[in-house]
C-alpha cells in the first residue's frame, strides 16, 4: 500500500534478496518479514530453499518460529500438520482426511550468487526476468571473499536506485573530486549507468570509473575501476511500508599480495559505506518530488523515471514527469 511520502507502492515488482545462501542449512527454517508480510524460508533435507507465507491455515502457527522441516516439507510446531514445498498440506496426523482449503501460498524463489532471492509482484504472476550469474562472486582465487555490510533505512527502492543516475549528488555531498557525467542505457528491466568519477583515498585523488547494472529495483550489481577493481553486489528489499533492507556485498580484485589487497579494499570500502551514510538522512527525510524541477548537469534522471514505470502497477504515476532526459 502506498505510505504519505511516496505516492505508490512500497512492494515494486522484481526478484529481492531474503538471505545468504549458506545462513540456512538443510533441515532449518527461519522467520522472514518482507513485502509487508510475514514468511518462511527454510531448506529441505534436499537442499531445496523453499518460502511460503508464515502462517498456518489451521489455527494461524507462524511455521517460523518453531517449525520442523522432516525430508521436503515442513511440519507445524503447533498440531504437526506438514506442507510440502507448493504450500499444500500433506498430512494431518489425527485426521484422515486433509481439507481442500488446507493450502498456504508459495512464492517464487532462486539461489544465485551465493544468495536467496524471492519474486515479489503484487499483481501476480510468475517471474518475467533471471537473476544473473555474476562471475566474481563465487571466485575466490582473483577476487576477496565477500565482505558484506547491511542497514535498514526508512526509505524507498526508487529513492535508493535514483542515485545512480543523480550526477550532481556525488560532488556536493559525497565530495568526489569531480562532477560526474553520468550516461544511462535502459534494455528493457536493465538499467545500465556509467559514471566517470573521481575518489579521494589515502593515497591521494585517484580517477576512476562507476558502472552500474540494475536488474529492476531488487538486485544491482557495480563494478568500479580505480587505484583497485572492486564488485559491489547490492540487494534493496522492501520489509514494511517505509523500510528497505540493504545489504551491500563487497568483493575486491587480489593485487599486490595479500596485505595490499586487504588494506587497499579496506579504505574503500570504508569510502563506499561512508557515503551511503551520507546518503541516509537525505534518504529518510525526503520527499518524492513529482515532477521534479531538473538543472542542466543533473544527470539521466528522466530517463531512470521511465525506466521506473515498469514495475510498478498501471495508474501508480498519475501524470508525467518533465525530466530532462
Amino acid at each position: 500500500m502506498p505510505s504519505q511520502r511516496w505516492p505508490f507502492t512500497h512492494n515494486p515488482k522484481g526478484w529481492f534478496m531474503v538471505a545468504d545462501a549458506a545462513s540456512v542449512a538443510p533441515g532449518q527454517a527461519i522467520p522472514l518479514h518482507c513485502f509487508e508480510k510475514d514468511l518462511v524460508l527454510f531448506r529441505t533435507e534436499s537442499g531445496k530453499a523453499t518460502v511460503l507465507d508464515a502462517f498456518c491455515p489451521h489455527l494461524g502457527a507462524h511455521l517460523g518460529h518453531g517449525g520442523k522441516v522432516v525430508g521436503e516439507e515442513i511440519r507445524c510446531p503447533f498440531h504437526a500438520w506438514k506442507f510440502n514445498c507448493d504450500g499444500a498440506c500433506t498430512e494431518i496426523p489425527y485426521s484422515q482426511k486433509i481439507p481442500p482449503l488446507a493450502k498456504i501460498r508459495p512464492w517464487e524463489v532462486v539461489e544465485k550468487n551465493g544468495m536467496i532471492f524471492v519474486w515479489n509482484n503484487e499483481e501476480g504472476g510468475a517471474s518475467e526476468w533471471e537473476i544473473p550469474e555474476i562471475p566474481e562472486a563465487l571466485d575466490t582465487s582473483d577476487w576477496t571473499e565477500f565482505e558484506r555490510r547491511e542497514w535498514v533505512i526508512a526509505t524507498h527502492n526508487i529513492e535508493m536506485a535514483e542515485n545512480a543516475v543523480d550526477s550532481a549528488h556525488f560532488k556536493y555531498l559525497h565530495g568526489t573530486t569531480n562532477m560526474p557525467e553520468s550516461n544511462a542505457e535502459v534494455n528493457g528491466h536493465i538499467m545500465r549507468v556509467f559514471s566517470g568519477a573521481g575518489m579521494t583515498t589515502p593515497r591521494g585523488n585517484v580517477d576512476g570509473s562507476i558502472e552500474s547494472l540494475n536488474y529492476g529495483f531488487g538486485f544491482s550489481v557495480v563494478r568500479f575501476k580505480g587505484i583497485v577493481e572492486t564488485l559491489l553486489i547490492s540487494t534493496m528489499t522492501p520489509t514494511d511500508a517505509e523500510h528497505v533492507h540493504i545489504r551491500f556485498n563487497f568483493k575486491v580484485k587480489r593485487m599486490g599480495g595479500a596485505d595490499v589487497t586487504k588494506g587497499v579494499g579496506k579504505a574503500f570500502i570504508a569510502e563506499i559505506t561512508r557515503q551511503l551514510e551520507q546518503d541516509r538522512p537525505i534518504w529518510e527525510n525526503k520527499k518524492w518530488v513529482k515532477p521534479p524541477i531538473l538543472a542542466e548537469g543533473d544527470g539521466p534522471i528522466g530517463v531512470y523515471r521511465k525506466w521506473t514505470k515498469q514495475f510498478f502497477p498501471a495508474g501508480s504515476f498519475d501524470h508525467e514527469s518533465r525530466a530532462h532526459a
